[in-house]
């Protein structure tokens, strides 16, 4: 093992942790399922959509951090790749709030909406054309994999925190490219999506 690694900053508890992180993930999951069917209706006094851009320029920094962190590895600066790695967390914590906040105040927005009347009709469809086929498939693969990566990344990071490098390393191979590809979908999403907020 490398001298330079850092030193574990947690006590490893695997049985706590397990459980720890399977709630947390859980609870995150049914919460951002269960809110996501209510609106409420209530004037903030700015425009709620607010919200989204602030998720779209989390995403980014979030993606901007994976890849610092990666170069930070790959230099074998693990203090800076541990602290790159911690803001990213934390950022995804912030997107989480930031997102059920326009969730429940902004509600449902259509693709291809075009008169933002909630309803998609025949013309809005083909003025959208084929690009509306390209938004869903982003759309479809980007929300069942934000759904599963929260737990890859709370064991990752655990690992890392616990001093068990050769095992984070392991899970990293997996979380990594999901999170970073959660992270950039949802800023294309974003982009695709906001021409149709009203």
């Amino acid at each position: 093992m490398e001298n330079n690694l850092p030193a574990p900053s947690l006590a490893k508890n695997d049985k706590k942790a397990k459980s720890l992180i399977w709630i947390v993930s859980v609870v995150v999951f049914v919460a951002v399922a269960f809110l996501a069917s209510f609106r409420l209706n209530i004037d903030l006094g700015f425009n709620v959509h607010v919200f989204a851009q602030a998720n779209a320029v989390i995403n980014s920094l979030v993606a901007a951090l994976l890849l610092a962190g990666l170069l930070a590895v790959k230099q074998k600066n693990y203090e800076a790749h541990k602290k790159i790695m911690l803001v990213a967390i934390a950022l995804s914590v912030l997107f989480l709030v930031s997102y059920i906040c326009h969730h429940l105040f902004a509600g449902e927005t259509k693709f291809g909406d075009l008169n933002h009347d909630g309803i998609l009709s025949d013309e809005e469809k083909l003025k959208v054309g084929n690009l509306r086929y390209v938004y869903y498939i982003i759309l479809f693969t980007h929300i069942p994999l934000a759904a599963i990566v929260l737990p890859f990344v709370l064991f990752t990071a655990y690992r890392a925190l616990i001093g068990e490098y050769e095992q984070h390393k392991k899970l990293t191979r997996i979380t990594w490219p999901l999170w970073f590809y959660v992270a950039v979908s949802g800023v294309v999403v974003y982009l695709m999506i906001s021409p149709y907020y009203t």
